[in-house]
């Protein structure tokens, strides 16, 4: 049987006169055929093999998402070679830490200045290449050779984690994991497809702005190569919105972070409008949602079709005339926002997964109503159940055959064949996932109290729109304080935290804050590459402040 790359250049071959990949830049694209998309990989397979690299050694791939990212990608793979994916807005210090660990024995790269201050930072770096140097040989086309054949158990990929809690580790990706997983998004987006759009010819059009090196973004650019699609890759982050607009995507992956700020740009935009608007919107919202519970009124029909017509509409085709879903994955979406999409007529699909359960484990089924709040059921081939502590462990064909170099980090998450998540969850009737938070992110309090500190976070990045982060903190202490980035006003945090506090038991229940004049950022350390909490370096760079909140008398 055929794995899923000699699928994905079987399938290329067949789409060769169709587009199958495209670059926006503005108004204009840089587009590839299938053909054309197989000749660039061609030559940089004959590339690679002019530099005297071997089936299972690792190359770094240093660079921003692009039509050569994706032809290098695939050669390597081709050629047998285990790819190393970096982000590229990574500090050179951390990159250089990376490398170290994997050694790989050529780096590629798309920047030319990373290569001193990658020199600068690792003396010792391999050979280096620019991506732009694979390409600028001979553009005639080359005969394509066939694909080196790879065994199940072959190592694929190393990709690096994050590192929410300490060093990025690298999660070994096998040719079996792929082939596994790949049948898996592809059964989930023909379901998809064909259920909301009806049947047709016509090619998924799908837009990608993550990087490629997040396990996610990969997958869906390999799943849109398995499949009848066009690929459009963002080449400007900001002008994201204008981007999608002329992609008129069916699809997309996104991060809850941008569709949180789609949600306050809109309701923001709305208060700045006319009080006859302000009005209509209220009421339609409030309409939608009274018949969402199946609570409608006289009423509802005749403002909810209104608002519609005069504001839903409007914002909807802000993403195209093809839009039939978002995907969310990397954190949970919160209930409100999802709700919000559903009230514009987008729903939104959760995914849940991690780079060791080779990106998913979950995704909502498209078939049926997705419940805010839950991640979906688990994909086909896969099993969850929960262990100690509400801990969410996983088994199956997705699980990764081990860290790079760390068998006694390995043997941590696997246990008697089940890899443990390091996320606390739960499992409705429906067979549906909710995610509730990480098991090493709950604060234990010297009461002897415990609890996962994301759903408060959560409620309160709600009440506080203008919050960039909110983060609890406690740990060893005796009650819950927490720290608040933005340009927010003090009464408005306090607003917030009184109207949860009468809700929360007591050892819950938020007793003072600090608000921060600098957001938390990659760049400053206290975020991962993908925008998540490192929690330990916020507590850290801010001692002093949570200190101070600790040394203030405040009511018991």
């Amino acid at each position: 049987m055929p794995n899923f790359l000699q699928n994905i250049f079987e399938h290329l071959q067949r789409s060769q006169s169709r587009v199958v990949l495209r670059e926006v830049h503005g108004e204009q694209w840089l587009s590839k055929t299938g053909a054309e998309l197989l000749a660039l990989v061609e030559r940089a397979r004959t590339w690679l093999r002019s530099t005297g690299i071997k089936p299972g050694e690792r190359c770094g791939l240093i660079a921003t998402n692009s039509i050569h990212w994706i032809a290098v990608d695939l050669a390597l793979m081709a050629e047998g070679m285990v790819v190393v994916p970096l982000y590229h807005r990574q500090t050179a210090g951390e990159l250089a830490a990376m490398l170290k660990d994997c050694q790989p024995r050529l780096v590629l790269t798309g920047n030319a200045d990373l290569s001193d201050t990658l020199g600068q930072a690792w003396p010792e770096l391999p050979p280096l290449a620019m991506l732009s140097d694979i390409f600028s040989a001979d553009e005639s086309a080359p005969t394509l050779s066939r694909i080196r054949e790879r065994l199940d158990d072959e190592l694929l990929t190393i990709i690096y984690t994050s590192g929410t809690s300490g060093e990025p580790k690298g999660v070994c990706l096998t040719v079996g994991n792929l082939n596994h997983m790949t049948g898996c998004t592809t059964e989930r987006l023909d379901q998809l497809m064909g259920t909301l759009s009806g049947k047709t010819t016509d090619p998924d059009r799908i837009f990608l702005y993550a990087p490629m090196n997040f396990a996610a973004s990969w997958m869906l650019m390999l799943s849109a190569f398995s499949r009848e699609s066009v690929l459009t890759l963002s080449t400007d982050l900001t002008k994201l919105a204008d981007e999608i607009r002329v992609s008129a995507p069916h699809y997309f992956l996104n991060v809850p972070t941008l569709l949180e700020r789609v949600k306050r740009g809109v309701e923001d935009n709305i208060a700045r409008q006319a009080a006859p608007i302000r009005a209509l919107y209220a009421r339609a919202r409030s309409a939608w949602q009274r018949q969402h519970v199946g609570r409608g009124k006289s009423l509802d029909a005749f403002w909810l079709t209104l608002g519609r017509k005069l504001i839903f509409a409007r914002v909807k085709d802000r993403f195209g005339p093809n839009l039939r879903t978002l995907i969310c994955g990397s954190a949970p979406l919160a209930p409100e926002t999802q709700q919000f999409f559903l009230m514009l007529g987008i729903p939104v699909l959760q995914a849940y997964g991690l780079t060791e359960t080779t990106a998913l484990c979950t995704l909502d089924d498209p078939r049926v109503p997705v419940e805010p709040g839950y991640v979906g059921p688990a994909i086909t081939g896969i099993e969850m159940k929960l262990g100690d502590n509400d801990e969410i462990v996983v088994r199956g064909p997705n699980i990764f055959s081990g860290y790079w170099n760390r068998p006694d980090e390995t043997g941590k998450v696997m246990q008697d064949g089940w890899f443990h998540t390091g996320d606390q969850g739960e499992v409705n009737v429906r067979g549906n996932w909710r995610i509730i938070g990480r098991i090493k992110n709950l604060l234990v309090l010297n009461t002897g109290h415990k609890f996962a500190p994301e759903p408060i976070e959560d409620r309160l990045a709600q009440l506080v729109p203008n919050a960039q982060q909110i983060v609890l903190v406690g740990n060893g202490r005796g009650y819950v304080c927490m720290l608040v980035t933005g340009k927010v006003e003090p009464a408005s945090v306090q607003a917030a935290i009184d109207a949860i506090n009468p809700d929360l038991p007591h050892y819950r229940q938020i007793r003072n804050f600090k608000i921060l004049p600098d957001a938390f950022t990659s760049e400053s350390g206290l975020l991962t590459a993908n925008g998540k909490l490192k929690r330990d370096a916020i507590a850290k760079r801010y001692d002093a402040e949570i200190n101070a909140m600790y040394d203030r008398k405040v009511p018991a």
